[in-house]
């Protein structure tokens, strides 16, 4: 009884990424997500759901194509995902229908997140969801039992998935980096990684979107300090500061709060992707802003708010929100283009804490918004950002730690998942298989 892996998306491009796992006559879906770049084109919003059907979104290449396992569709038995961004959880709402006896098992903050994505959307999901906590397993079926062993990312309760089978167990870390000075959360569980790496783990799949780059990927202090660096030491006296960054980055905006508060300024958080990831981790007490921030999600509330900070003076708010790609319909860009309650003026702050994610659309979208903003004299901070991807190095460790039998290189195309296959070369791993989306491969 071997171990059959289809790789459903997220090999041929990034994005998109999901992997079935199949042992004797069940099988597992690890992450069902969306493919952001073709998401964006599609509803030109990068952060959120919109009500669209699968088979909407699949003519339009934003969800995986589960017509690839379509042999494996009564087999399978639970849905996987490894944490909440939506390259990862994103086709859930559209997709897990196609699985109807699938339990979906996650963590508590991605339950969190999926609840609020379907609530808000009015999208339903007859699947089973079960919360599990990190570092901890459960039988899901016969042949599969789920741990989730805790791992840093840009995100809570980010996750390696291991799934412990009779013929071996399968290894998932489709995004992580090792942070041993985490701000949110506790440091990757390396004494699991190796007691299962003593253990034997029969496949790794794992990201090398960054394996190109031969460093460490710098802790999450990092951006923290470089935050620091700029809210807190450039003059902005009697101007108007606007942060942008991940709705999603908890731990982002935890240090973007703490500035906030040394600056003496109320925080408003605005946009209903940022209120609905803030809410999400609020409700499992994995942070509680709202005793420190205002936080506002419905178009006519926040155009309240802005004609309210105008009033009272924009020097005494720093403004959290939405639209750090340059998305037309997020805050920053309505801000950007001109807004009846809101005008910038010369010095005021934008400070982008974030990277440009590089598609074309992103790149021309937020060149639009940076024009925008010199147009009005805005001084600009872009790049305040470290990333939540691991670099070589950390894949290095990685593969010392849990030393698999075989590796299959995820998250990114063709020419990354080689060099992560030169990686495990030259550390002795001889069995890496660069896949593509919807090839299939027996352990």
């Amino acid at each position: 009884m071997p171990i059959e892996v289809c790789t459903v998306g997220g090999f041929t491009k990034t994005g998109g990424n999901s992997v079935a796992v199949k042992v004797g006559d069940e099988v597992v879906i690890l992450d069902m997500g969306l493919n952001m770049e073709k998401y964006i084109h599609y509803t030109e919003d990068r952060e959120d759901i919109r009500s669209k059907t699968y088979k909407e979104l699949l003519k339009a290449d934003a969800v995986p194509d589960y017509t690839l396992i379509k042999d494996w569709t009564k087999n399978v038995v639970g849905i996987v995902p490894s944490h909440a961004h939506l390259d990862h959880i994103g086709a859930i709402p559209y997709a897990a229908p196609l699985f109807p006896d699938a339990t979906i098992v996650c963590t508590p903050y991605t339950a969190e997140v999926l609840k609020a994505i379907t609530h808000d959307e009015k999208l339903s999901i007859s699947n089973k969801i079960i919360p599990m906590n990190v570092n901890s397993t459960y039988k899901l079926s016969k042949n599969f039992t789920v741990e989730f062993v805790n791992v840093t990312h840009s995100i809570p309760h980010a996750t390696l998935i291991i799934l412990h089978t009779p013929e071996g167990s399968v290894m998932y870390a489709n995004d992580y980096k090792f942070d041993r000075q985490p701000t949110l959360g506790k440091k990757p569980n390396f004494e699991r990684l190796k007691e299962l790496g003593d253990k034997g783990i029969s496949l790794l799949i794992m990201e090398c979107l960054y394996a190109h780059e031969h460093r460490k990927m710098p802790s999450e202090s990092v951006a923290k300090q470089m935050l620091k660096d700029v809210l807190l030491g450039v003059q902005s006296e009697g101007k108007g500061m606007i942060v942008t960054t991940f709705s999603s980055h908890i731990a982002r905006l935890k240090s973007i709060i703490e500035m906030g508060k040394k600056l003496n300024r109320k925080i408003v958080f605005l946009g209903r992707s940022l209120s609905k990831y803030v809410t999400a981790a609020q409700n499992i007490e994995l942070v509680n802003f709202e005793k420190d921030v205002k936080l506002i999600g419905y178009r006519d509330k926040i155009d309240k708010m802005l004609h309210k900070i105008m009033k009272e003076g924009k020097e005494k708010y720093l403004i959290v929100c939405t639209g750090h790609q340059g998305e037309p319909k997020a805050i920053l860009s309505r801000l950007a283009k001109g807004h009846e309650s809101f005008r910038f003026e010369s010095g005021d702050i934008v400070t982008f804490s974030c990277s440009v994610i590089p598609v074309e659309l992103n790149k021309e979208n937020r060149g639009r918004l940076e024009q925008n903003l010199r147009n009005k004299n805005v001084r600009i901070f872009t790049d305040v950002h470290v990333s939540g991807h691991g670099a070589r190095e950390d894949h290095r460790d990685l593969l010392e730690l849990v030393r698999p039998k075989n590796i299959i290189p995820s998250h990114a195309g063709k020419e990354k998942a080689e060099m992560l296959k030169e990686l495990a070369a030259q550390l002795g791993f001889k069995k890496t298989h660069i896949m593509v989306d919807g090839k299939r491969i027996v352990i």
